[in-house]
């Protein structure tokens, strides 16, 4: 099967590879003893290979670079860039796109147009990857990220590991290293099976104990959980996938997609060599969606663990949750206050694409000041799973 992704040295617009093999995964046809010092199922390679440097081109780069577990599964390497980008595996090339977290991100529907006609789910800003198998193979082979070449360069870094082609034959049988597309495949469905466990999707925030009893929130968390929940705050047109408060297994997005006029991030762009009037399309970055009225949306991201995942938005452009709420005010209150980032004290930068800003979706609540923001604040606090409570500030 092909698939074609957009991407550059430095733009993610254009390089065609080639992706998964789908085939049946089977089953392991032997039990690994306790004393062998091999990961003993998917799960366990999975895990191996997320931490694999070697599998990049020099040696420098796994997927924990950019998905660290003491950040959240985020990039928390600063990069020149606030860590508003990640840097390749080449030590030079910057992405133009925030690495999203990959906490919970097994929960999200395959790609497709839902009920209503509006494309939901996938993996990545613009849901390119239907799948976490697909969402797993892409960094490999990007040239901006890992950099090996092709499944062919994927499966000579695994057979240089005697104990991964071990593990291979015995998971995948030894038919796996008669192709090196059924060696790409098994590589990326084990790193997708690992980043499905539990260690991913934890549910035991604050918020999570709350509903089960174990946590009394503090009033102003409560007073910001009533907020989020509240029409006239409006958080759940975009940041529910059930509307009732005590749905117990709540990622906090839609999995939809908006343009919200978000500003182009300079900064970064006077870093990677991306023209600074280069507009990201977003969604019709897509190799699935044709019609123009898709372009500048993003998909809507997950709340959990927000708090300790700065930068925010998919080019990282605001470093504070504040300042990402001041910005949806600017939609609705008109004041000198509400038009200037507090970042920089300049006016909110212009949106890299303007034509289709969804203002009749930014304009559904009542304008957030001080007293609403910081209770808001406070909830999204609640939001953080437990083994990261440590990096709230």
């Amino acid at each position: 099967m092909s698939k074609f992704i957009k991407t550059h040295k430095f733009v993610v617009c254009a390089l065609s590879l080639t992706l998964i093999v789908f085939f049946q995964f089977p089953k392991a046809t032997a039990e690994l003893k306790p004393e062998q010092t091999v990961p003993g199922n998917i799960v366990d390679l999975g895990k191996a290979l997320f931490f694999d440097n070697n599998l990049s081109r020099n040696r420098t780069q796994s997927c924990a670079s950019c998905h660290d577990p003491e950040r959240a599964f985020t990039d928390g390497r600063a990069n020149h860039t606030d860590g508003a980008v990640s840097l390749g595996d080449d030590g030079i090339s910057l992405g133009d796109r925030n690495a999203p977290t990959i906490s919970y991100a097994a929960l999200t529907p395959a790609f497709h147009k839902d009920e209503n006609g509006e494309y939901t789910g996938g993996l990545f800003h613009d849901g390119r990857a239907a799948t976490m198998v697909e969402q797993a193979a892409g960094p490999l082979v990007n040239p901006l990220e890992m950099a090996l070449s092709d499944a062919t360069a994927v499966s000579e870094r695994i057979q240089e590991n005697p104990v991964y082609v071990e593990v291979f034959k015995k998971l995948f049988t030894d038919s796996v290293f008669t192709d090196a597309n059924k060696v790409y495949a098994a590589v990326s469905q084990s790193i997708a099976t690992f980043e499905s466990s539990p260690e991913f999707a934890p549910f035991d925030s604050k918020y999570d104990r709350y509903l089960r009893g174990e946590y009394i929130m503090t009033r102003q968390e409560d007073l910001g959980r009533q907020f989020f929940f509240s029409d006239l705050i409006n958080c759940n047109s975009c940041h529910l996938v059930n509307l009732s408060p005590l749905y117990k297994q709540e990622t906090f997005t839609n999995y939809r997609y908006h343009n919200i006029g978000t500003p182009t991030n300079i900064s970064v762009r006077k870093k990677n060599g991306v023209d600074i009037e280069h507009s990201d399309q977003g969604l019709l970055d897509n190799p699935s969606v044709n019609d123009p009225i898709h372009s500048g949306k993003f998909k809507v991201p997950t709340l959990r663990n927000v708090s300790v995942s700065a930068p925010y938005m998919h080019n990282g452009v605001f470093n504070d949750l504040r300042t990402v709420m001041l910005f949806y005010s600017q939609y609705l209150v008109s004041n000198e206050e509400n038009q200037s980032n507090p970042e920089t004290g300049k006016p909110w930068g212009k949106p890299e694409v303007e034509e289709n800003i969804d203002l009749k979706l930014l304009r559904q609540r009542q304008p957030l000041d001080s007293y609403h923001i910081t209770a808001l604040l406070a909830f999204l606090d609640t939001l953080t799973d437990k083994r990261y409570e440590h990096l709230l500030k």
